[in-house]
């Protein structure tokens, strides 16, 4: 249990608004059984013994240790609140009442006293209205907590998920490298140590990038740049890139190693199976409140068997931005006009914190 220290008072002003409501509307009820009778004596009544309960009740529980799922008092506390609320509620209540109708002359001076079964029915609405009151607060609040929960347990979730597919990911990219970099070793030693080179640098930069679940698109750049540099080294002369961030964007947020998947797919299926290879160009645009970032190539295009979008990199790319963005994450793969294939990955503009040192645009 913890003592709660701070008042929500916009909170406990909706619940103060809400029961003028419920108050006004138990008046109606009694008026619609009662027509004869003027209706401003049961609101005066209503709205007096309603409000003074809803006081004791709302305020009162903020001077007891609460159970943080409900955010009011325990066991025998809270009952004795609750009655104690109820109580003061009608007897404090109907004393104010009494006097403001009789101050604006909205009953008789001479009224006639209230019979032992007026009494009855008073209390009874009395105590059913107060406790209906205090259990719709109840649950509310507790519906508000377990909302909360939930929320936050969807969150790690996407995190945990989002961690699984980085995972899966990195050693995916690694293994190709790797392997292209064993064959290599074969033909060109020097190239061979270049590239090995390339691939310690990039795999530093990247184990620092996944500590963290978003990093700045310049980073994300960055890192592509790494990687480009580093398959540069295996195909020479047969892939040129661009690498195009204009700098109002370098801030803002994206999930890590977000693009490269797109980049190995445009390789793989685009250049490689050209004799002459191709060129990779990289960009990032805002169009409102979305930012779209671009993966296009010259290369082989969807004709090519194997580019339809279902591999593994292009199903990673999927997930994450599911599990991120949820609708408003997508991507599109088509027919680049000139040739090759355009893949665009668009969702909601997110300001990320204090960027990497800028390395402005890249070219291979």
């Amino acid at each position: 249990m913890t003592l709660t220290m701070t008042i929500d008072w916009p909170g406990k002003l909706r619940h103060m608004l809400q029961t003028m409501v419920f108050c006004v509307g138990v008046a109606t009820i009694q008026y619609a059984f009662m027509p004869d009778r003027p209706y401003a004596p049961p609101v005066v009544y209503s709205m007096a013994i309603g409000l003074i309960t809803w006081a004791v009740i709302d305020l009162g529980r903020e001077l007891f240790p609460s159970a943080r799922e409900t955010g009011w008092p325990t066991a025998w506390r809270g009952i004795a609140l609750v009655a104690v609320g109820i109580a003061a509620g009608y007897f404090l209540g109907v004393a104010l009442a009494d006097a403001a109708c009789r101050t604006f002359g909205w009953y008789a001076q001479d009224r006639v006293p209230q019979s032992a079964m007026d009494l009855r029915t008073s209390l009874l609405i009395t105590g059913l209205a107060g406790v209906i009151g205090t259990y719709y607060f109840y649950t509310k609040t507790k519906s508000a907590y377990l909302l909360r929960k939930m929320n936050e347990a969807q969150q790690h979730a996407n995190n945990a998920r989002l961690k699984l597919l980085e995972s899966q990911l990195q050693p995916h990219m690694l293994f190709n490298t790797l392997a292209n970099l064993r064959a290599l070793m074969a033909t060109d030693a020097t190239a061979a140590q270049n590239m090995l080179d390339h691939l310690t640098a990039y795999l530093r930069a990247t184990l620092a990038a996944s500590r963290a679940s978003t990093h700045t698109l310049q980073a994300e750049f960055d890192r592509l740049n790494d990687y480009l540099a580093l398959m540069a080294v295996r195909m020479g002369p047969r892939l040129a890139y661009t690498l195009d961030l204009p700098p109002e964007l370098a801030r803002q947020s994206v999930p890590p190693l977000l693009l490269q998947p797109l980049v190995e797919n445009c390789i793989q299926h685009g250049l490689e199976p050209q004799v002459a290879g191709g060129r990779i160009t990289v960009s990032a645009r805002q169009q409102g409140q979305t930012l779209e970032l671009v993966v296009q190539d010259t290369g082989a295009g969807l004709d090519n068997p194997g580019v339809k979008g279902t591999g593994f990199g292009l199903a990673q790319v999927r997930e994450r931005l599911a599990a991120l963005y949820g609708a408003d994450g997508t991507i599109e793969i088509v027919a680049a006009p000139a040739g090759g294939t355009r893949a665009s990955v668009t969702f909601p503009v997110q300001v990320g914190l204090t960027p990497s040192p800028a390395r402005g645009r890249g070219q291979g």
